[in-house]
């Protein structure tokens, strides 16, 4: 069954949080490195997307927690895999490696999952691309609010690469996520459809998930919810959503506000909760749970899950809590002539 097809029917259930899981291995400088980097010139320490080369066994591992948690759709470990970001550690030249080899953990993971579970539904591998450590549309001098660290051929560039090792890694769709400026965004879409243009290859389903960064209910760039929508409609994406910045509890008027307006399916994945004093988060699942348990039957949202913090548990709560209520309706959009 497509995933379109599954969202009709029911609401899906995407994994939690990647960087959570990897930091309860409390992995060392050597672990990160592995054998293969075991004399690289920079610390790697922190390159959670080298893993899926050095450590794959712990990624996979992490894959099949949230699987048997629950999870419908498990995102690859590529938030960062773009040569643009992978220069912080001067391995741009392994970004296309990377997404090929983290999509290869996700892929082997739902294979191994419904061997042992014959009879499951599908389960869906998304190739996470992330937002950039650098802006398209702010300066990082500010003595100089003109200045740009990127060109968006750049960012074109690199997202095209990020999107071929996943699309050879084999993954299912490709979710663009965490945006906190939507030209990144839009440089990440005319990538996807290039790539798909030039290589003939059949274009994969794309969700789009943004991140409202305060109460103001915008993005760090300054672009309303409605404004976000309206920039990256032109996509045609199975999804539009919210992901990461705000707990359950903040994000509730902002997804109720996107449900009403998106013409496509809508996600949400919110932290769980804000950070603590420490930088930690202390939502316990079952809370979470109720807070998407009760958007679900008000009829906000066809994708849920977890962001920063949340775990397994947090998963197999929410899973439980949405499988028999069903999925928001796709509003009718009239068509102006």
């Amino acid at each position: 069954m497509s995933i379109r097809e599954a969202l009709k029917e029911r609401i899906l259930v995407i994994d939690g949080a990647m960087g959570t899981m990897i930091q309860r291995h409390r992995l060392t400088e050597a672990d990160y490195r592995g054998e293969r980097f075991k004399n690289w010139h920079t610390d790697v320490k922190g390159n959670n997307d080298l893993l899926c080369i050095t450590q794959p066994n712990i990624i996979k591992g992490i894959h099949r927690e949230y699987l048997d948690a629950g999870a419908d759709i498990i995102e690859t470990n590529t938030f960062s895999s773009t040569f643009i970001a992978m220069a912080d550690y001067e391995m741009q030249d392994l970004a296309y490696e990377l997404n090929v080899a983290a999509a290869n953990c996700a892929k082997a993971a739902v294979a191994e999952f419904l061997a042992a579970n014959p009879g499951s539904t599908e389960r869906y591998v998304a190739g996470a691309i992330g937002p950039l450590n650098k802006t398209l549309s702010l300066s990082p001098d500010v003595n100089n609010p003109g200045f740009r660290a990127v060109t968006f051929d750049e960012v074109v560039a690199a997202y095209k690469e990020q999107i071929r090792g996943l699309v050879d890694g084999g993954v299912d769709l490709l979710l663009i996520e965490t945006i906190f400026d939507t030209l990144n965004a839009k440089g990440a879409i005319f990538a996807a459809k290039q790539f798909f243009r030039e290589t003939g290859k059949t274009p994969l389903p794309i969700m789009i998930s943004g991140t409202i960064t305060d109460a103001s209910g915008r993005t760090l760039s300054g672009q309303t919810l409605e404004a976000f929508y309206t920039s990256v409609m032109h996509a045609q994406p199975l999804s539009v959503g919210l992901n990461c910045a705000l707990g359950a509890a903040e994000m509730r008027s902002h997804i109720e506000e996107l449900s009403q307006i998106a013409a496509c399916f809508t996600s949400a994945y919110p932290n769980a909760g804000l950070p603590n004093a420490m930088g930690e988060y202390d939502e316990a699942p079952e809370d979470t749970a109720h807070f998407i348990e009760e958007w679900a039957k008000e009829g906000f949202v066809n994708i849920v899950g977890g962001c920063c913090g949340t775990t397994p548990d947090h998963i197999r709560h929410i899973a439980q809590h949405v499988k028999t209520i069903s999925p928001r309706q796709l509003p009718v959009v009239e068509t102006v002539l």
